[in-house]
């Protein structure tokens, strides 16, 4: 087996992209979209049939441009979550709009708004959605609130062991670490061109909460995302879930020989791992102390809402030509 095959025999791998025929391809368990990949998918002419319904949605309920833009973006997030669970058998992971990171409420009433549209067009939120919330600490409680209404949530742009263990506290499905902006961070902190796979700051990230989660029974899943390169992901092996660009399944298709496991829970059940908890206080603290992790939070949020405004803007100019 070529090593993407191999590692599908340890972690489910998850597509990381908007692009239906990418993920036809590669046929992974599950896969995931953000502002990012959307605002790029949505440009592709084979997919403006998506764009052009879900604006003609928006101009439909919306009764002012504030919520016209709101419905739009809403419903292009379902109509091309819905395209790929056409062709996954698992779930996708609908982003919920990263400006209410720090609005709990606000990022309830937008899930209820999601899960309203899913329904409508007969996909089980339930079954078949993850909702993707930042890890902040308004998230992580808007997290909490669904996953006690049995909606299940993938808590993104986490970089910080106190934001991993605040999420499973909370009965977060999933977590989503982001090995490759952890390595950018660190590269240029440390002036350095690269890491060994084994010394990577963001691979040695995830390792240590995988390893935390198991030890203590948390079943919350661990999902490595935002790879750099192959040699990342290859050091992960034993994940829980991987989520991984179409270039990188890729390369993994075309790699052959022995892939060994890395990452093993049964191991990390008798590691001596000191158990930890982190009220809101001391939530905040420890992230304020993670210069790394405070900075590539804040700078995530900052970049998937100026996407989404991207986003919004290209609707637009789609309304205007109707």
């Amino acid at each position: 087996m070529n090593k993407l095959d191999q590692l599908k025999t340890m972690t489910t791998v998850v597509a990381d992209t908007g692009d239906f025929e990418a993920i036809a391809e590669y046929k992974p368990q599950d896969a995931t979209t953000n502002p990012s990949l959307l605002y790029k998918a949505a440009q592709l002419p084979q997919y403006r049939h998506l764009v052009e319904d879900a604006v003609a949605f928006g101009k439909e309920k919306g009764n002012n441009a504030d919520e016209h833009a709101t419905w739009t973006m809403d419903k292009l997030a379902v109509n091309f979550g819905a395209e790929i669970l056409q062709i996954v058998p698992g779930r996708v992971s609908t982003e919920i709009d990263a400006r209410l990171s720090f609005d709990t409420a606000g990022t309830l009433a937008r899930a209820e708004g999601l899960i309203e549209l899913y329904q409508e067009i007969g996909v089980d939120p339930r079954e078949r959605v993850l909702f993707k919330i930042a890890s902040t600490w308004e998230g992580i409680r808007a997290a909490e609130r669904l996953e006690a209404m049995g909606i299940r949530c993938n808590l993104t742009l986490l970089f910080s062991f106190a934001q991993a263990v605040a999420a499973a506290e909370a009965g977060a499905t999933l977590i989503s670490p982001f090995v490759g902006r952890i390595l950018d961070w660190y590269k240029n902190a440390e002036n350095m061109p690269g890491y060994p796979a084994d010394a990577d700051p963001g691979v040695m990230s995830v390792t240590r909460i995988f390893n935390y989660f198991k030890r203590h029974g948390h079943t919350t899943i661990v999902m490595g995302a935002s790879f750099r390169n192959v040699d990342e992901i290859l050091e992960l092996a034993g994940c829980d879930y991987l989520t991984i660009a179409p270039k990188l399944l890729a390369e993994l298709a075309e790699s052959d020989g022995d892939l060994p496991r890395k990452l093993d829970a049964e191991a990390a059940r008798n590691m001596d791992i000191p158990k930890q908890s982190f009220d809101e206080k001391g939530f905040r603290w420890s992230l304020n102390e993670d210069a790394m992790a405070t900075e590539k939070l804040a700078e995530g949020i900052r970049l998937f809402a100026a996407d989404t405004q991207k986003l919004e803007q290209f609707t637009r100019e789609i309304c205007q030509s109707f």
